[in-house]
């Protein structure tokens, strides 16, 4: 493989046409075409129609000099018509022409007489009178390009006479359409004026709907591995809005889950730290010819290594709750579990150990991590009660939740601790004989969050703590198991709602650990 060339990468990294360029070219390009097209279709239809009306016009005037011809008589004098150029002539005196016609009194094969025109003399163009020759017998009307434009010729022969004659309607189509030009003429600068304010605005509109993008990439380029802060601006209601509180919120996330590994990893450090200490120290002043000293030291050291054993054990169990397969799910008869384990607390401790009442429902969950949480809260209340204080253990059902929770009659917890002794590695005041770790609650809420439950502390009644477990309620149906429904224990209050009480006064206040 050979490396990449150095002009090849900058020219990758180098941005092209921006959006907010090719967002205003193609509204400019749409909008172009939209106002041409519009334009062409104008011109045509209109175009279409002074040709239309042009012919009308002459038919008209056609239809007037048949009538004439038909009367034979001249309308001044009453007298019948004398020559064909006698008709002819007072055709062309009692009928104006329009200012884009041209009429020519058309005798012996050439034209005598035409009105007044801007054209004068076009009836005696040579491309005029041989289209003229082509009509003379039957009549007729041609269009055709001649020098002054586009003309429409339409030929009425005299018919009855001797002498040749035919009355000539010329339609100059191009003075027609001179209003129509005008207009086009108009139109294409109203467009162009049109075109540059639309573009324009265009361009504004895009630069700010675009700016947040433009934050997000100066955003993005700002943040580093020590820095996630930083965040974007939310302004309106739209799309890029709705973009831009996804990116603030991907971005809370990495910043919270940054915190928490850096804090993990320092936590983790530190607690692996005094083993590791403690280990070498031995290891190094061992006198390795002294069997005692050798036998002790070596108690000392299995003793340091079952503790980072332990300790690495929920670390892995942490990182693992994370995985969308930690938690297999299946229908467990949630009294039947409720009193297993109430049966496997026992062994835990010198307890009052009391059934606080048990659900009849089954439902989805993992037995094994279910249990598992519900073991850990009884350890943490024999830890820190004393023999003939009351541990109690229960379940009830909520409709769309179901509730199990761990009851002491110990010292409580402070309400300033009872959100942080969840947190990893995180300790209150550590009790006599506790060589814990702080992670036994922290791997509680996670098994519990692995549910899609929660958990929280709260006074119970007799004072003491309950830690309540609240997990959704999938059911399968009802269970036939042994035991009554039961609610929660009286004046316990909702299992969401945390009492602050005063704890009892008569023991002495011991803050509760993480584990």
């Amino acid at each position: 493989m050979t490396a990449a060339d150095p002009t090849t990468r900058d020219a990758r990294r180098r941005p092209g046409i921006s959006v907010r360029v090719r967002i205003t070219a193609t509204v400019a390009v749409l909008v172009a075409l939209a106002l041409a097209g519009a334009g062409a279709i104008i011109y045509a239809l209109e175009s279409a129609r002074l040709e239309n009306a042009a012919s009308a016009q002459a038919d008209q005037e056609i239809a007037e000099f048949r009538q004439l011809q038909e009367k034979g008589k001249d309308p001044n004098t009453a007298r019948p018509f004398a020559s064909v150029e006698d008709l002819l002539v007072v055709f062309l005196q009692r009928n104006v022409p329009s200012d884009n016609e041209l009429f020519s009194a058309w005798i012996d094969d050439e034209s005598k007489f035409e009105s007044t025109s801007d054209h004068s003399g076009f009836s005696r163009s040579p491309e005029f009178e041989s289209v003229v020759r082509q009509h003379l017998r039957k009549g007729g009307e041609e269009l055709f390009d001649s020098e002054v434009g586009e003309v429409l010729v339409t030929v009425q022969p005299v018919q009855g006479t001797r002498t040749g004659g035919a009355l000539v309607v010329i339609t100059f189509l191009d003075d027609s359409r001179g209003e129509l030009k005008e207009l086009i003429e108009t139109y294409t600068i109203v467009s162009l004026l049109s075109l540059g304010l639309i573009t324009a605005l265009a361009a504004w509109q895009a630069g700010r709907l675009l700016s947040p993008l433009r934050e997000m990439s100066e955003t993005a380029r700002e943040i580093s591995e020590t820095d996630l802060s930083l965040r974007l601006t939310e302004t309106g209601n739209d799309d890029i809005t709705s973009l831009t509180r996804t990116v603030n919120d991907m971005l809370a996330r990495l910043e919270a889950s940054f915190t928490n590994q850096r804090e993990f990893l320092d936590a983790a450090g530190h607690e692996l730290r005094t083993p590791l200490t403690v280990l070498r120290g031995h290891l190094e002043l061992l006198d390795a010819h002294n069997p005692e000293e050798v036998g002790e030291t070596r108690a000392l050291l299995l003793d340091e290594i079952d503790r980072m054993s332990r300790l690495v054990n929920d670390l892995i169990l942490l990182t693992k709750s994370a995985r969308p397969d930690f938690v297999t799910t299946g229908p467990v008869d949630l009294g039947a579990l409720t009193d297993l384990v109430l049966t496997k607390a026992r062994a835990l401790g010198d307890r009052a150990w009391v059934d606080d009442g048990t659900a009849t429902r089954t439902v989805h969950l993992d037995e094994q991590r279910i249990t598992q949480v519900l073991l850990q809260l009884a350890d943490n209340a024999v830890k820190h009660t004393v023999p003939g204080d009351t541990i109690a253990i229960g379940s009830a059902d909520k409709g769309e939740r179901v509730l199990l929770w761990v009851r002491d009659t110990g010292h409580g917890v402070r309400p300033e601790d009872r959100e942080r002794i969840f947190e990893r590695f995180t300790r209150s005041t550590v009790l006599r004989g506790d060589d814990g770790f702080g992670l036994g609650l922290s791997i509680v809420r996670a098994l519990v969050e692995a549910h899609g439950g929660t958990v929280h502390v709260e006074d119970a009644d007799p004072p003491g703590a309950r830690f309540v477990v609240a997990l959704p309620a999938a059911t399968t149906g009802p269970a036939s198991g042994s035991g009554s429904s039961t609610d929660l224990p009286p004046d316990t209050g909702h299992a969401d709602t945390i009492r602050f009480e005063a704890v009892r006064p008569d023991v002495e206040e011991r803050p509760w650990p993480a584990s």
